[in-house]
């Protein structure tokens, strides 16, 4: 029929078999939502089976169809629906035919219409207003990709004529220019620019050497030219005074590396592979240049990669291999959330092997991380290939992630504590399952194919027992009931209404109606016992019931809850990583857009950057457009940062004058009418908005800075400033002990303390006075500038006892901080008596520092339950060696005891506000009390009998200690990450909380 209609069309569609027909039609009913058949059948004729142009032609056809409220709109897809059914299907006796008059035979279809859409709800949970937004979507987005491939490069991105709108806002960042369907390279280099790491690391990229030696090869020749144009394309994006800048060099030199004509959208997971390869191969060329002779350090390799141990059994033999790996691959289908997603990613299951048939072993391997990438990148699989069509195709599933991730049950220190908990996790969904099926039985009860709650059919079995019968003829009913609202008046006489059915067949509605017939059902015959005794089985059953279901709906709620907690404990949230940037995707497989939301540490809130335009947004808005489900849109690569590593999203200032001249040098290029300095002025000035308005370290001109250019004067100043604002936001954090800034910079250190202005800003000014500084050539100019700052300072602005001072308390909160963590370190190696002088000192040197402030040194509990448990533990060992009675043992007992703990108890005793330090005097001296009524050596005896009255001396006198241990010098970096890692292995059992 459909090729009669068509002939010029008949040969060609006619082709098409019915099964491949149907799979087009349903499929296109599926993405569109139109329901009219003949509509989409007359859309594939039009566009010769084509998928996409079937579509297209909805889309504009959709467009002239008159707006309808929602009724008519259900109405009239039933009515077309089943207009066509029963021209095709003529022979069916029990198609409604909607064709007459017949308000019944209406009223029922318009029932139906609404049964299928109540029906469609309850199986995918999707309303059909939230199936016409997503259809909206859609059609949007796939006729805005068919404008945009019949566009010319210069009608998409010509430059608006009015200059305003080309301006860069203030503290806005600078967008990317779409220079032909290039919305993938946006969206991944945004989320690089904006890692100040990566930055730092591209704009201090310098070519080797040796470069008339250079290149040696074709990728050579290739890389080291992009990597020059990523450098002015990233300098633009900190200086430039436009909204937007064009990419146009660096994208043209990636197009050779793609083999895909220039109208095709390019595959973005291939893109960010190629381009973190040439990034690698450029700085690789570099490493080797600068150290020759060594093995070269590969920074890009440092910040982007990591290692795995891959273990398990193959053919019955162990193996375990060691692998690196950059952007860890996740599959998307069956999964609900990120944590799932990585599970099945690190245990694998059989694995194939050429002589499985003949080896019955059983073989699998897991992945544990072993070193983790500060940049840590998944590549979220959201296309698969469909043999059925040929073609690949996009998964919309939704799929959740969290802003802070945790990896520590994925770390190879932490596999057996995860292998337990997953056991745990696997015992508790079995249990789950078959809760889940018991309850499945309460609330979906029969044995047909229509199942109901049972409370329900409970209750609907009790109001139907109950019901009284009320019998009336069938010809009273229809006189005397009105419609609400209406009146008897307004129904046609039943003559009429027996004259308009002649000509209908309907056999079901001709057939003799009983003479009495109920007006609701009810039992015909039931005796008052009877409906007692049945009224209460059904009452007592039905409260049963529900008591049941909410029994079995607690207990899944509390395993769903107890596995949620699985791994929220202390221990296994050890490595946290921030969610940085998620790159999106809008479409199909073969088309679409994309776009990156990217997070601003400084402003603490979302960014999304959609090519030329960056505005602000909100989780909401990111988690909206980035899980998926039943939109198009969903993100297709996560970026996480390891948030112990600050250094990846904080700022530099050498970087910000590296940027000046990498702006200046590029834009004079192309407008060589204006001159350096006035361009390194106007670089200034974009780099000055970023910062605070402040007078603190401002600079006059004064004899002191003759002879430093201006702008350059400038810059270097703003560097200082940028420094400063740096160190102030740090010291505004609330951080974890295991990230104590204090220890990375002695400027934190004085702002927490609310050290004088003045003090401050000489130290920081001092810092980078050192003439070290002057052997780096980024360095030298901004430690004139310091100088020049310094002798500014008149000899009456600052007290220097005060100044001193200041840096002597520094000093011993360094030194305190050291003796703090060489203690925790022996003592968790259960070295106690070389711990004990450790925590001792780092005791003392910690509460003269709080003595002048609460942030002057650490936390005085923290130190104070260590050395406590030191002498513990010293007192048990040495009660055990006296224990022995051999005369060896007995005497380095008694030794430790009048060495060390007899020694210290005084330190414990000066505070008698520390009830915890007393607790534990008396359990040693009860420990030592308890052997006077035991029986014992006479020599025993004697020694106990000397010892004791040391041990009960309740004198608080000092009579006789150790000098301090001699400490080592360590570097900040290295005290930072020494002091981070022994508090972090501090488990909970450790800590104060233990109530000793």
């Amino acid at each position: 029929l459909f090729c009669q209609k068509n002939p010029l069309r008949q040969e060609e569609t006619c082709k098409m078999t019915k099964t491949h027909q149907q799979t087009l039609l349903n499929q296109l009913r599926e993405v569109t939502g139109t329901t009219d058949v003949q509509l989409l059948q007359q859309a594939l004729q039009v566009s010769n089976g084509d998928l996409a142009e079937a579509v297209a032609f909805l889309t504009e056809k959709n467009a002239k169809v008159p707006q309808q409220d929602e009724a008519t709109y259900y109405q009239t897809a039933q009515i077309t629906n089943d207009r066509y059914i029963s021209v095709g299907s003529q022979a069916d006796t029990n198609v409604i035919d909607l064709t007459g008059d017949d308000k019944d035979d209406l009223q029922r279809a318009i029932a139906l219409s609404l049964e299928e859409s109540n029906r469609a709800f309850r199986e995918t949970g999707i309303t059909d207003e939230e199936q016409a937004i997503s259809r909206w979507v859609l059609e949007a987005s796939i006729a805005e990709n068919k404008a945009s491939l019949k566009r010319t490069h210069t009608e998409v991105w010509s430059d608006s004529p009015n200059p305003h709108d080309r301006k860069r806002q203030d503290n806005c960042p600078v967008g990317l220019k779409n220079v032909g369907n290039t919305c993938w390279f946006s969206a991944v280099i945004q989320s690089l620019f904006n890692l100040l790491e990566f930055q730092r690391l591209v704009l201090h990229y310098s070519p080797p050497a040796r470069m008339q030696d250079l290149p040696r090869n074709q990728k050579e020749h290739r890389n080291l030219p992009f990597m020059q144009e990523l450098r002015h394309l990233f300098s633009l994006l900190v200086g430039s005074k436009r909204k937007y800048v064009d990419p146009s060099s660096a994208v043209e030199i990636l197009k050779d590396a793609f083999k895909s004509s220039e109208s095709q959208q390019q595959d973005v997971s291939e893109f960010t592979h190629k381009l973190l390869d040439w990034l690698e191969d450029a700085f690789q060329i570099k490493a080797e240049e600068d150290r020759e002779g060594e093995k070269p350090k590969n920074p890009m390799v440092d910040l982007f990669y990591g290692r795995f141990l891959a273990v398990g059994v193959l053919e019955g033999k162990k193996f375990e291999n060691t692998e690196m790996f950059g952007q860890y691959p996740l599959q998307v289908n069956g999964f609900k959330d990120l944590h799932e997603c990585l599970e099945a990613a690190m245990i694998e299951g059989e694995i194939e092997s050429l002589h499985s048939a003949e080896n019955s072993a059983k073989s699998g391997q897991e992945h544990w991380f072993t070193e983790l990438p500060p940049v840590l990148t998944f590549e979220l699989s959201r296309f698969e290939f469909n043999q059925t069509l040929g073609r690949p195709e996009k998964i919309h599933n939704k799929l959740e992630f969290p802003s802070m991730l945790y990896m520590d049950r994925y770390m190879d220190r932490n596999r057996d504590i995860t292998r337990i908990k997953r056991e745990e996790i696997r015992r508790l969904k079995e249990h789950l399952t078959v809760l889940q099926q018991r309850l499945e039985r309460y609330l979906s009860y029969g044995s047909g194919p229509k199942r109901f709650p049972l409370a329900d059919v409970l209750q609907y079995a009790m109001e139907f027992a109950s019901s009284k019968p009320v019998c009336t003829s069938p010809v009273e009913d229809i006189n005397t009931t009105a419609p609400p609202g209406g009146t008897t008046a307004q129904l046609p006489p039943p003559a009429r209404q027996q004259q308009q059915r002649v000509s209908i067949h309907k056999p079901f509605t001709q057939s003799r109606v009983p003479p009495d017939l109920p007006m609701h059902p009810a039992p015909r015959h039931i005796t008052e016992e009877e409906l007692r005794v049945l009224e209460g089985c059904l009452h007592r059953w039905r409260s049963e019931v529900e008591n049941d279901t909410r029994d079995l709906q607690a207990s899944i709620s509390r395993i769903h809850r107890t596995i949620e907690l699985m791994y929220s404990d202390k221990s296994m949230m050890q490595v946290p990583y921030r969610l940085h940037a998620v790159l999106v995707h809008e479409g199909q497989a073969n088309a679409g857009h994309y776009w990156a939301y990217i997070f601003d540490p400084h402003q603490q809130r979302w960014m999304k950057y959609n090519d030329i335009s960056v505005t602000k947004s909100s989780w909401e808005e990111l988690v909206r457009d980035s899980f998926g489900g039943y939109r198009n849109a969903s993100a297709y690569c996560l970026m996480y940062i390891d948030d112990k590593k600050p250094f990846l999203i904080e700022g530099n200032l050498i970087c910000i004058c590296k940027v000046t001249h990498l702006l200046v040098s590029y834009e004079l290029s192309t407008q060589p009418t204006e001159s350096y300095s006035d361009l390194m002025l106007a670089a200034v000035e974009a780099l000055e908005r970023e910062l605070p308005g402040d007078s603190f370290l401002s600079i006059k001109e004064d004899s002191a800075t003759r002879g430093i250019p201006n702008y350059c004067f400038q810059c270097e100043n703003i560097a200082l400033k940028v420094e400063y604002t740096r160190l102030l936001r740090l010291a505004q954090e609330d951080t974890p002990p295991e990230r104590d800034y204090r220890l990375q910079h002695i400027i934190v250190y004085f702002i927490h303390n609310q050290a004088p202005k003045k003090i401050v800003e000489r130290t920081l000014l001092t810092q980078f006075a050192d003439r070290n500084l002057g052997f780096d050539e980024r360095c030298k100019s901004i430690m004139k500038v310091a100088r020049a700052k310094l002798e500014l300072i008149m000899p009456d602005e600052v007290n220097m006892e005060e100044y001193e001072m200041w840096h002597q308390d520094y000093r011993k909160f360094r030194d305190a901080t050291v003796f703090l963590l060489i203690g925790l370190e022996l003592f968790l190696k259960k070295s106690y008596v070389e711990a004990l002088m450790y925590l001792i000192y780092a005791y003392q040197y910690n509460k003269e520092l709080l003595a002048k402030g609460p942030y002057r040194g650490h936390d005085e509990e923290l130190i104070a339950h260590y050395r406590r448990e030191c002498l513990l533990k010293l007192n048990e060992h040495a009660a055990v060696l006296f224990e022995t009675g051999e005369e060896i043992e007995v005497n380095t007992g008694l030794s430790i005891m009048n060495e060390l703990v007899v020694a210290c108890i005084p330190l414990l005793l000066v505070d008698e506000m520390e009830e915890k330090d007393m607790v534990a005097v008396e359990d040693m001296r009860n420990r030592w009390c308890s052997y006077l009524g035991q029986e014992m050596e006479p020599n025993l005896q004697e020694k106990l009998t000397d010892f004791l009255p040391k041990l009960l001396d309740c004198s608080t006198e000092i009579k006789s200690f150790h000098d301090p241990p001699k400490l080592p010098s360590y570097s900040t970096l290295e005290l930072c990450e020494r002091y981070g890692q022994v508090v972090t292995s501090l488990t909970p059992s450790r800590t104060p909380a233990d109530g000793r």
